[in-house]
């Protein structure tokens, strides 16, 4: 098996603001694992947050290509392994499992979707952000991508009067993310005030490890709160299912489709909807997601759909929020 890692700057349609940063580009590792002639491709993105970035993901890789190139690939799973054992951070995981499964599938002729016993005749619609920025330019941007689902950023001091404002122009469903800017007692006084503007639920309301907090909201807030900072890993699944309705999984800091769909599986037995979010990332990492589409309840998968320009073909979201699946297996990725 062979490596090719490449780094991409994936320029923004938008300056890109949630409660903690901003930013006009994003930087992006893509790695290839080519065997008998088929290549298959993953993707993990830096993250200040989480202390990643491309180049030491590279590094990482470089200093176990040796092992990884010498592996006898027979499937995901079991590479995923191996890759464990090699000490390897979750984003740098995330990225050589992607591309894994997108290999094993072309390898099998097969899409992901269908080796894992679904099919695509249901699945939910992907939700647009709309970024922290002045009212104004929110209100703009709901106005150019008219789309029947939102996901507004939040986490300033008019949050309430940003969301009256925006329902002002569109009757779509809207999802708020705070990205922990709120307080339990926030959470639960703005709740019914959105809850009444049309918003589905919430997401991680407050910081990540205010569990006390959250006991709070889950016993007095009106609208359904869903876990992303809170549950990063499979073993926060067990730990977030006392405190929150649902979860949003993350492949690039759980570390890939592998442990998503162990985190899926989990989820649903205790009880949890089920969603997979994106980061701000191309194709090759939506193209991932959306082989998780007929398990889930929730998705935000819009990243490519906030890139001025992409860098690979795979799946198409069309603008009623209908999913063309490719004609490839795996994934369906091909770089451009």
């Amino acid at each position: 098996m062979q490596i090719e890692i490449k780094k991409y700057i994936l320029q923004l349609a938008h300056t890109f603001t949630i409660s903690r940063e901003s930013h006009d580009t994003q930087d992006t590792m893509i790695v290839g694992l080519s065997l008998n002639g088929k290549t298959g491709y993953g993707e993990a993105t830096s993250n200040p947050y989480y202390n990643s970035t491309v180049e030491s993901m590279t590094a990482e890789i470089e200093a176990v290509r040796d092992s990884i190139e010498a592996y006898d690939f027979d499937n995901p799973e079991n590479f995923y392994k191996h890759l464990e054992s090699l000490g390897l951070q979750n984003f740098t995981l995330c990225a050589l499992d992607l591309a894994a499964n997108d290999l094993y599938g072309k390898l099998q002729g097969k899409p992901l979707y269908e080796i894992w016993g679904t099919n695509t005749s249901y699945y939910p619609t992907t939700n647009y952000t709309i970024g922290i920025d002045t009212i104004e330019k929110m209100v703009e941007k709901l106005k150019e991508k008219p789309w029947p689902l939102y996901k507004i950023k939040l986490g300033t001091k008019d949050d309430v009067a940003i969301v009256r404002e925006l329902r002002k122009h569109t009757d779509s469903i809207f999802r708020i993310d705070a990205n922990c800017a709120w307080t339990a007692e926030e959470t639960i006084k703005n709740a019914p005030f959105l809850k009444d503007l049309g918003v589905e639920f919430l997401e991680q309301p407050l910081k990540a490890e205010n569990w006390e907090g959250m006991k709070k909201v889950k016993e007095s807030c009106v609208l359904p709160v869903i876990a992303d900072e809170s549950c990063i890993v499979e073993s926060d699944v067990e730990k977030c299912g006392p405190y929150f309705d649902g979860i949003n999984i993350k492949l690039t800091k759980c570390g890939g489709l592998t442990p998503a769909r162990r985190m899926i599986a989990k989820g649903k037995e205790l009880g949890l909807k089920i969603m997979v979010g994106c980061m701000t990332e191309s194709t090759v990492g939506i193209s991932a997601i959306a082989q998780l589409l007929p398990q889930l309840d929730f998705v935000d998968m819009d990243g490519a759909m906030l890139l001025k320009g992409d860098i690979a073909t795979g799946v198409t979201i069309l603008n009623d929020g209908k999913v063309i699946f490719p004609k490839l297996p795996g994934s369906g990725i091909a770089l451009l």
